[in-house]
């Protein structure tokens, strides 16, 4: 089911520092902009813990029950997976491509979206498991990369990440492309911070209502 609504809404959201006070006005707001997929981050630095982001994805698991679908983005080992099912989540995203990372997002019922940009990469993301595939860092390859990856590979499901907006987005589903992650272009953290989430919906909208 989340893998067709994925499609349908071809916009996840990637939500990485903000406070915890602040997640559910946030996604209220991108919610009210017509934004269905928000992925919450791990902190690969460490200065977060692991169990604290999934805490958040609890939260808004919860709270946003059968109308968001919530992920965790920048997992990187099998204990953020558990984590994030054990949460309530029901994605998972990574920057890299690791098979023990995909069969287990698999093993727990959840869907598979690692990262890759090269061919191989991609390749053998999808022949592990994976559901869909980021492309990243996708502002540093342009439209016509992905184009040209999907020539061979056009049974692989590619996300656009990375530099994608508002007025570029459109190029890259043209291009193939079957969603897009998109971070400070809706998640405006000056808005944030002055409680003016109106700023967050109208950017929702921007994108929402300007798909093709």
């Amino acid at each position: 089911m989340c893998i067709k609504h994925l499609e349908e809404s071809k916009i996840v959201v990637i939500v990485r520092g903000v406070a915890k006070d602040k997640l559910i006005p946030l996604a209220q707001a991108m919610y009210d902009g017509g934004i269905r997929f928000m992925e919450c981050t791990y902190d690969s630095s460490g200065k977060i813990p692991d169990e604290e982001i999934a805490d958040n994805i609890k939260m808004l698991s919860q709270h946003f029950e059968n109308k968001m679908f919530i992920g965790a983005g920048t997992v990187l080992t099998e204990k953020q997976v558990i984590l994030t099912k054990e949460a309530g989540g029901k994605f998972i995203i990574s920057p890299d491509t690791n098979a023990d990372i995909i069969k287990t997002t698999k093993n727990c019922g959840l869907v598979s979206i690692p990262g890759a940009l090269t061919p191989t990469e991609i390749a053998t993301a999808k022949r592990a498991g994976a559901d869909f595939i980021k492309v990243f860092p996708m502002d540093s390859m342009g439209v016509k990369y992905l184009k040209d990856v999907l020539a061979p590979l056009s049974h692989c499901k590619l996300l656009a990440v990375g530099g994608v907006t508002k007025d570029n987005m459109n190029e890259y589903f043209e291009a193939g492309a079957k969603g897009i992650g998109i971070g400070s272009g809706i998640v405006h953290k000056p808005a944030i911070e002055s409680g003016d989430f109106a700023e967050i919906t109208r950017r929702a909208k921007l994108y929402t209502e300007g798909l093709i």
